[in-house]
């Protein structure tokens, strides 16, 4: 695992420690278990999913996928004046 991907890493794993702190499921139980964990993950991803959907919907890209900035120049093949 190279320096940055475990920087990444850590960051991520700080982030859910400090989220798990006060987290509620979306039926406003506490998380108690590993049950309670994966059903929380799995919202936040459902969440997190919708927002990139309705995301992509308000800035014109209707599939709901996003657009890809690192295969773009920001350009639309028309010439520039």
């Amino acid at each position: 695992m190279y320096i940055n991907e475990r920087q990444l890493a850590i960051s991520l794993l700080e982030g859910l420690r400090e989220d798990l702190t006060y987290a509620r499921l979306n039926d406003g139980r506490r998380i108690l278990d590993v049950a309670d964990l994966r059903q929380y993950i799995y919202e936040q991803i459902g969440r997190i999913r919708t927002n990139a959907y309705f995301a992509g919907i308000l800035y014109g890209n209707s599939d709901g996928k996003g657009q890809d900035v690192s295969k773009s120049d920001g350009h639309n093949g028309k010439a520039h004046l």
